[in-house]
This record gives C-alpha cells, sequence and structure tokens, in this order.
C-alpha cells in the first residue's frame, strides 16, 4: 500500500492541512461569516474540535454521541487541535487493520477503511470552507485527500441526507461544478457549497 492509499496517512495529511489553516486564522477574523450552515469561523473551529473528540471515540472501538452539541471554543485553537489530531491518529494507528470490509449496523457490510475515509472528508471539506472564510488560498491544497474525499463521498453522501439547516439536513443540495473546475471546488460543490460565492 503506498502513501497515497493508506487511509490513515491521508487523515494524518487532513489534519495536518486543516491545522495549517487555523494557524492562519486571525483573532480579528473569529466572527466571519463562513460557507458552512449558519456558523462563524469560530464555531467552525469549535466543531472541528469536537469532531476530534467524537472522531477519536470512534476510532477506539466505541460509539460517539453525535446527538451533544460542540462547545464555542474563542481561543487557544491549534494547540488544541494539533493535541486532539495527534491523539486521533494514534488511536486510528491503534485499531488493526482496515483492508476488507467490515458489518456496520444499519448500513449493511463497508470497507474497513470507511470511517477514517469519513472523516478526512469532513476536515478536507471544513478545511475548504475555513479557507474561503478567511481569506487564504486554497490552490496549494492537498489533492490526493480531495480525490478520497470526493471519492467516498459519492458512494456514501446520498440524497436523503440532503436539505436546509432548517430540516436538520448535514449537508445542502449539491451545486453543479464544471468537471474541469479545481478538486476542492468540486469537492465543496458536492457537498452543497457554492465555490463561485465570494
Amino acid at each position: 500500500m503506498t502513501a497515497a492509499e493508506d487511509p490513515i496517512d491521508l487523515l494524518a495529511r487532513a489534519l495536518a492541512q486543516t491545522a495549517g489553516l487555523i494557524d492562519g486564522v486571525g483573532a480579528e477574523q473569529a466572527g466571519h461569516p463562513t460557507t458552512c450552515r449558519s456558523w462563524d469561523v469560530a464555531d467552525l473551529i469549535s466543531h472541528l474540535l469536537w469532531d476530534l473528540r467524537q472522531f477519536t471515540v470512534r476510532a477506539n472501538g466505541h460509539d460517539p454521541d453525535f446527538t451533544q452539541s460542540f462547545e464555542r471554543v474563542e481561543e487557544d485553537w491549534l494547540h488544541a487541535f494539533e493535541a486532539g489530531a495527534e491523539k486521533l491518529v494514534a488511536a486510528w494507528r491503534s485499531a488493526g487493520e482496515l483492508s476488507g470490509t467490515i458489518e456496520a449496523p444499519g448500513v449493511g457490510v463497508i470497507p474497513a477503511r470507511f470511517p477514517v475515509d469519513q472523516q478526512t472528508a469532513e476536515f478536507a471539506v471544513h478545511g475548504w470552507d475555513l479557507a474561503r472564510a478567511t481569506g487564504q488560498s486554497t490552490a496549494g491544497l492537498d489533492h490526493d485527500v480531495a480525490r478520497t474525499s470526493l471519492a467516498w463521498a459519492h458512494g456514501a453522501l446520498r440524497p436523503q441526507y440532503r436539505g436546509s439547516e432548517g430540516d436538520g439536513r448535514a449537508f445542502g443540495p449539491e451545486v453543479t461544478v464544471p468537471e474541469d473546475a479545481p478538486v476542492y471546488d468540486r469537492l465543496a460543490g458536492f457537498f452543497g457549497r457554492d465555490p463561485r460565492r465570494v
């Protein structure tokens, strides 16, 4: 398995990329709006910190409680994110073999790497959200991370998961993006963001 094919390696790269974007956020940008639901920048980063905790529970073989809401974090984002990312990657490294398939309750048989790719996609998309909200370039973002995330999403993001925030849906309707657009714009569009909006 090459580095680009290793799901945990790709997750680690997505996390490092997100940490770099968090490091590029100025304190004065905390209240800036984002392309992600009704969250501002501080809300989005707080959600990412919550993701790390929930995803680590999953990597350790337990069921996360996604009904919990995140608490808004106002400072020390980078240190908190890097510490949480290290724990998440270590948990997956200790989780065992990720080749083959597993039985998921209520879903059926899925690739064993499915939850890792799901987490990679979460950080890839929200990294794009954060970059756009804070004026950081998306041109240099990791294309392997985006391609893996988009492939996962095409297989997993079903129409019934899409809708408005008011209806409690996590993802908006797909936004059509040209096939030759940058891969992160295509990823954002598939997750319901419009990359043409400034």
